[in-house]
This record gives C-alpha cells, structure tokens and sequence, in this order.
C-alpha cells in the first residue's frame, strides 16, 4: 500500500489537474453543480454495482469518478467563494470527531446499538428537529424506508425481536389480502406499500440490506432470462410464440449454469 505522503501527493495531483480542466477545457468549464448532479447520481450506482459485484478492480475505478465529483463541486464552491475542499475535508473532521465522543471524548459506549443512539441525539442536540431529516426525500422508496427505520431505531423507537417484526409481516398480508378481494385498488397499494416497509423492517433485523438482495435477486433474473434468449434464437424460436412451458425448459436450465 501507498504511504501517507504518496495518497497526499496522489490527491494534490488531482487538485491541480481540476484547476486545469477547469481553465482550460470547453467541457469542464462550462459545468455547474446543477449540470453535474445527474452525472453524480450515476457515478454513485455505478459503485454501488462494482461492490455488488465485488468487483475490486471496478470499485477503485468508481470510486476515482466519485472522487472526482467531489473534488469538482468544490472547485465550483472555491470560484464562487463559499468554500473549498479543505473546507469540505475539515467539515466532515469536525463532525466526526463531535459524533464520537466515545473516542475524542469521555463517553463510554458498549456496543454499536449504544454508538448508533448517541449519534441520533448528538444531532438532534446540534439543531436538527427530527432524527428523519437527514433521510433525502429524492432517495429510492425501498433504500429510503430502509433509512427511516434505521434512524428511528437509533432513538429507541423499534421492536425488541425479530419475531415480532415477522407477526407485523403476517399482519400486514392478510389487511392487503382482504383489499384485494374487496377490489379496492387505492386500499390495495396503500396496503401492499404496508407489507413492503414490513419487510424492509424484518430484512434490518436480520441484518439484511434490502436493497442489496432485491438487486441481488435483478441480476438473476436478467442473468438467467438472457439465458433462455439465447437457447430460442440457437433454435430460432421467437420468444412470444414459445410455450411457458417451452421457456420453462431452458429457465431451469439457467439456474444450473
């Protein structure tokens, strides 16, 4: 691995080709950070899929164009003079070392639990009116209520064990079984909306990151139907004018390849 003085190096060389980019390329001078935001929230999934993948040579690489972003928005914010990356560095220093004061100051803690509390309430002390506000309102519905529930969990407000949660689970399929034989639709959705924050909850019990196995469960799915694709072009089938049963012949075999 890299000395410090290496990463440093590393780290101010990419700081000084910022600066150049942004005096002399057409493209990089005309960015602002709302033309960059898009492009962040893309570079953000596509490290998301590399660590799915555990694809370590991918992740560095993705996490190089994060970095960039990052070093970028601030080069912005340093043009306008609202702050520079140092700024941004010494901000997130500051936070850290006030929201662990197990190990910059005298608290003591006694698990991750006890860590997880005193972080809520620590930013509950510096202004914030609800533990929910650092939930982004544009995240994803399933990572978001995988959020919410976190955050609330951290104050104390959650269920004792995972037995439990799976009664509630019960509970809310059998309310959205009964709207869907009344025909409800309305009541429908807002039921089934029920049954998936349900089981986000269970999933956090059982130290299951729902969003992982949903997407997970994707590229299966994609994995195995691009399977059958193949197998009914190499007999020169059109999908729609095969049988399930036909199709199921080749999806099973996907799931041994």
């Amino acid at each position: 691995m890299n000395s410090r003085e290496t990463q440093l190096q590393a780290f101010d060389r990419l700081l000084t080709i910022m600066d150049e980019l942004r005096e002399q390329c057409p493209w990089d001078k005309k960015q602002t950070m709302q033309s960059l935001r898009h492009l962040t929230i893309e570079e953000t999934y596509e490290l998301g899929d590399a660590i799915l993948e555990n694809d370590l040579e991918e992740v560095k690489k993705e996490l190089g164009d994060v970095l960039l972003h990052i070093v970028f928005y601030s080069k912005i914010g340093s043009e306008t003079k609202d702050f520079d990356i140092a700024d941004v560095a010494n901000e997130i220093c500051d936070k850290l070392i006030n929201r662990h004061p197990h190990i910059y100051g005298d608290i003591e803690v006694q698990d991750e639990e006890e860590v997880k509390r005193n972080w809520e309430n620590i930013k509950l002390k510096e202004g914030k009116k609800s533990v929910l506000e650092g939930v982004p309102r544009g995240l994803p519905a399933l990572v978001k209520a995988n959020r919410i529930q976190d955050k609330v969990a951290g104050v104390g407000f959650d269920w004792e064990k995972p037995e439990q949660v799976w009664e509630k689970v019960k509970e809310e399929l059998k309310e959205f079984e009964e709207e869907v034989n009344n025909n409800d639709h309305d009541a429908m959705e807002a039921e089934f909306g029920d049954v998936l924050f349900s089981m986000v909850n269970y999933a956090r019990f059982l130290k299951i990151n729902p969003e992982n196995a949903l997407e997970r469960t994707n590229k299966k799915f994609i994995k195995r139907f691009q399977y059958l694709e193949e197998k009914a072009k190499e007999q020169g089938k059109a999908l729609k004018d095969m049988t399930l049963n036909e199709m199921d012949v080749f999806w099973e075999e996907a799931k041994s390849v």
